[in-house]
């Protein structure tokens, strides 16, 4: 455990280049944990997995989806608790930390509007040619699924060799996901960092 007071952003910024993400253990939490876990979820940029109602969904859509517009407001979402995952590890902390990570340029978001009102959206952190997906949350029909599809144009078209997604849940299975060995994924990491893009 550490300190959160003891974690500034550029130290954060090293512990994602080692393979480590943090987490706590609720939204008041003062304290954060690293993880390093044995399988790590990837989704290969080349095989995302969009459905045949998905890819009709999307065709006929009236979202709008924007980038870097509403950071702020997606993170706070993402961490509002859920039916499907009850309470939230984004702590008020890590969730301070991630807005100035946004502020400097390290931190992005994809969101997806109805009209005004931000009904979907995925954020996460790029460094190199990797981008550590953070979380994602929907309020309405497949946003967030839209989302992350977005995400994943985005990093093919900047030249991205890694979309982490820390674990893998049956959501991100049925968009594509694996997991892959510990040592796998810091191969793939060392390579992705020594590439350099932009996320936008």
């Amino acid at each position: 455990m550490i300190r959160v007071n003891q974690l500034e952003p550029e130290l954060l910024l090293k512990c994602y280049k080692a393979g480590v993400f943090p987490m706590a253990n609720s939204r008041d939490d003062k304290e954060i944990f690293f993880v390093d876990p044995e399988k790590r979820g990837i989704i290969p940029l080349n095989g995302l997995h969009i459905s045949k109602s998905l890819k009709k969904f999307i065709k006929k859509m009236n979202y709008k989806i924007t980038i870097n517009k509403a950071f702020n407001e997606v993170i706070k979402k993402c961490a509002e608790p859920s039916y499907s995952r009850g309470e939230t590890w984004i702590s008020h902390d890590i969730e301070r930390m991630y807005c100035e990570l946004h502020y400097y340029g390290n931190a992005h978001s994809i969101e997806v509007w109805e009209s005004n009102n931000l009904v979907g959206g995925v954020y996460g952190l790029a460094i190199g040619g990797a981008f550590f997906g953070e979380s994602m949350f929907s309020e309405e029909k497949n946003a967030s699924k839209v989302a992350l599809v977005k995400l994943v144009e985005q990093l093919a078209m900047k030249n991205f060799i890694l979309l982490d997604t820390q674990f893998l849940t049956k959501h991100l299975q049925s968009m594509g996901g694996i997991e892959i060995q510990r040592k796998e994924y810091h191969e793939l990491l060392n390579n992705a960092l020594n590439i350099s893009t932009e996320f936008i």
